[in-house]
C-alpha cells in the first residue's frame, strides 16, 4: 500500500495531509474503489450513494465538470457505523475526523480514476490496477 500513498499523494498533491497518514488514508480509499477491496469497489460504493439518494454526487465525481462535495456526516451515512469504526480504527483516529479526511480526498480520487468521465464496466480493477492507473497520470503531469 506505500507504493499506492504515495503516487496517490502526488497526483492528489498530497491533498493537506503529511507523511505516513496521506498513506493510511489512500489505502482506506483505495480499500473503498478497488475490487478486491472491503465495499465492492467504485460499482459497489456507487450503488450505496444512490440507496442514500446521492447518486448526483458521485456521478459527477465520474463525469466531466465540477465534483459535488460530500460532508463526513453524508459518507458516514452511506457507508454505515461498522465500516466506519474499521476504518477510524485502520487510521487510530475518531470516526468524524477519518470520514472528514476521506469526504475530502475521495471526489479527487475518483475524478482522477475515471478521467473519460464514465465507470469502467469492470470496475477500477485491483489495489495494483490502481496504482498503475494513478501512477500513468502521474506520469502525464
Amino acid at each position: 500500500m506505500g507504493m499506492f500513498g504515495n503516487i496517490l499523494g502526488a497526483v492528489l498533491g498530497n491533498m493537506g495531509q503529511q507523511g505516513g497518514a496521506a498513506g493510511a488514508i489512500a489505502s482506506v480509499a483505495g480499500s473503498l474503489l478497488a475490487n478486491d477491496g472491503d465495499h465492492g469497489g467504485l460499482g459497489g460504493l456507487v450503488g450505496k450513494f444512490e440507496q442514500a439518494g446521492l447518486g448526483n454526487v458521485v456521478s459527477s465525481w465520474i463525469g466531466g465538470g465540477q465534483n459535488l462535495p460530500i460532508s463526513a456526516e453524508q459518507l458516514q451515512s452511506i457507508l454505515g457505523s461498522d465500516a466506519v469504526a474499521g476504518i477510524a480504527a485502520k487510521l487510530g483516529i475518531n470516526p468524524a475526523d477519518a470520514m472528514g479526511q476521506l469526504s475530502t480526498m475521495l471526489p479527487g480520487l475518483v475524478d482522477k480514476l475515471t478521467p473519460n468521465g464514465a465507470a469502467p464496466a469492470g470496475g477500477l480493477g485491483n489495489m495494483g490496477d490502481l496504482a498503475g492507473m494513478l501512477g500513468g497520470l502521474l506520469a502525464k503531469k
